[in-house]
């Protein structure tokens, strides 16, 4: 990843890249011209916040009692075969037994290694 350098703020990383057009890029965009209703002022009497977005348009909700139409009932669930809980625990120890020998193996070979490396280093 790289870093902006010189006199930059860490955010400008993370700007867009100009547009090409220095004159309009750099000037913020114009407010609307529309006039708040009498009696109120700001930009919560607008609904629109400062930055001019007026948020997302209001949602409609759906009629009373309006549902997607079913066209297809699922299957019930099938029942699962049952488990040989004993054949599964003597499936794990042989595993576990397998893991643990070629453990073992690994460190022979690597005390062998590191037994010949040293003895060349004080011989």
């Amino acid at each position: 990843m790289t870093t902006p350098s010189g006199g930059s703020t860490p955010d400008d990383y993370w700007r867009r890249p100009d547009t090409g057009d220095d004159a309009v890029a750099k000037q913020p965009p114009a407010a609307p011209a529309t006039a708040p209703p009498t009696g109120q002022t700001g930009p919560a009497s607008t609904g629109r916040t400062a930055s001019g977005y007026p948020g997302p348009p209001p949602s409609v909700p759906p009629p009373a009692g309006w549902r997607p139409p079913v066209h297809l009932q699922p299957a019930p669930p099938r029942q699962l075969p049952p488990q040989d809980m004993a054949g599964l625990d003597a499936a794990e120890q042989r595993s576990q037994r397998v893991t643990y020998g070629f453990g073992a193996a690994a460190g022979v070979v690597l005390l062998v290694l590191l037994c010949l490396l040293c003895s060349r280093v004080i011989f």
